[in-house]
Order: structure tokens, then sequence, then C-alpha cells
């Protein structure tokens, strides 16, 4: 079967994730301790123990969730007993868990990662003043009529994550208006409690930011194909950089990308990381997928 792993992004995170397998699994301990050493801070003791205050701050769940990812994943590839690359033929990964789809793919190492996420949280984190911007999920709304309220009050469409599950940012004035005219039309809007408008135009500061600090990593051709959430199509090695700064200030195409893996061939999608929040995404893209999480 036709197996391919996703990877979750900001929102999954959850104060005691990953601790199970940090107490009973070498492998899962290693990339704690790792991140730990790679950061000079007890990021570990953050996500086991909280306060969730801490863990949820943008510099902080970023990389949280992708060590934690990391950490399942090697659990499960000593399970099987075989590297991923064997097993699984694309991995994608929700706006920052396409850095996680980068380390199981070999294009970049575990610690670049690390460094490059603790850039990528903090500079989202600062790239607007608190307050300033903001951000909400339009439920019900397929991506056509969540354009049509974005573009009537210039926000942005942050994340088509289902047909009927929309998420739009930008300035927490307009996101206010785009909330009452999605209630008027009939539409459920629940408001986001995260530290910034992601994947708008207003995250601009952070895209210079984080492009200096790719320009420092040497990146590697991936050994498994991964679908870009910018474009929802299979990355070239020469597009990967580009497409990881574009992605930070464009939609994040998820619907697309699992329906092209369907396209590709995929039959079986396997969530490597806390919850399973986009197992459930994937029944609602596409019912005939076979989607298993790993939490």
């Amino acid at each position: 079967m036709n197996t391919a792993c996703i990877f979750p992004g900001q929102g999954a995170q959850k104060v005691g994730m990953g601790f199970e397998i940090y107490k009973n699994f070498r492998v899962a301990k290693d990339v704690f301790n790792e991140a730990d050493d790679v950061l000079k801070q007890k990021l570990s003791k953050i996500i086991f123990e909280g306060p969730a205050e801490e863990l949820t701050l943008t510099k902080n769940t970023q990389v949280a969730l992708m060590v934690c990812s990391i950490a399942m994943l090697r659990v499960l590839e000593e399970k099987v007993g075989k590297e991923l690359k064997t097993f699984c033929s694309y991995v994608a990964g929700h706006s920052l868990g396409e850095f996680t789809a980068l380390v199981a793919s070999n294009v970049i190492s575990f610690s670049d990662c690390v460094k490059l996420l603790r850039v990528r949280g903090q500079a989202m984190q600062e790239a607007v003043p608190a307050g300033k911007g903001a951000m909400f999920a339009l439920l019900g709304a397929n991506i056509e009529i969540a354009k049509q309220i974005a573009d009537e009050t210039s926000v942005a469409v942050a994340n088509d994550n289902s047909p009927a599950q929309q998420v739009l940012s930008g300035e927490a004035l307009a996101i206010q208006k785009s909330i009452q005219i999605s209630e008027a039309k009939g539409y459920k809007a629940i408001k986001l409690n995260v530290s910034g408008p992601f994947h708008s135009k207003l995250m601009k500061p952070a895209t210079e930011i984080l492009e200096q600090e790719l320009a420092k990593i040497n990146f590697n051709s991936p050994e498994i194909s991964i679908i870009s959430n910018f474009t929802g199509e299979i990355m070239r090695t020469e597009e990967i950089k580009k497409n990881l700064l574009l992605q930070l200030t464009n939609t994040v195409k998820w619907c697309d990308s699992i329906k092209n893996l369907k396209t590709l061939g995929v039959e079986k999608i396997l969530e490597v990381g806390p919850g399973k929040i986009y197992t459930n995404l994937t029944k609602r893209i596409d019912a005939t997928l076979t989607a298993t999480a790993l939490h």
C-alpha cells in the first residue's frame, strides 16, 4: 500500500506530549536531549511540565512540535525495523510541519531544524505588535467563500484545511469585521488564540529574518518526496528554500496537498505527532484514504 507521512502544525501542542515515549524509548529520549543541547535550554521540561502559557509561545511551540514529531518518528522506525524512506513514498507537514518533513526526508539535519524553528518562531512572534493581528477559523465554508470574505475585508486566507474549514488572518480590526460578515452569512467563526496573523502579508518581517537563517544551512536533495504547503505539489530541491519563505505570507494549501497525495497513488496516510487533527482533516478531504494518527 502506497503510504505518506504527515506532520502536525501549530495548534497540535499540549503539555505532556511525548513524555511516554521519552520514558520508554532511548531513541526518543536522545531526540529531546539533543534539542535541549542545541538550544541550551530545557525545552523538554517545558514540553513535559508546562506551564501551557510558555509552551504556546510561538518561539517554543514550533520547535517543540517538531521535536516531539521526530521523536515519535524514530520510535516508529525502531518498531518497524526500517528507515522511513523504505516504507513511505511521500511526506508533508502543515505549516511548521513542513520543516519536520524536511528532517524526515534528510534534507536538513535535526539540529539545523531546531535552530531554524527557534528563529522562525521568534520572528513570527515579533513580526506584528501584540494585539494588532488576529486569526479565526471559518467553519462550513469552502475556499471560494473564504476568499470572497477575505477580499471584502482585506485579510488573507491563511489555511485551506478542508472543504469546510478555512482560517483567515490579518489586522485585528479587519478580522473582527470578517467574523461579523461570516456570521451574518450563517457560518460559524471561532477566533484563534494565536500570537500573530500567520500566513498573511503581515509576516513579511519574519520572511526577511528566516531568509538570512536559511542561507546559512546546507540543503540536501530529499530522500522522500515532499509535498509543498505553498503549491500543494511535489517540491523540486531548488524550490525548497523559496517555498519555505513564500509559505510564511501565503495560504497553506492543505486541502490540495492531501488531494494531490491521492492523485499520486497514496492510499494510506500516517500522522506522526501529537494529536489527530490532520487525520480528521484528511478524512474530511477524502474519505477513501486510510488515515491513522500515531499519537
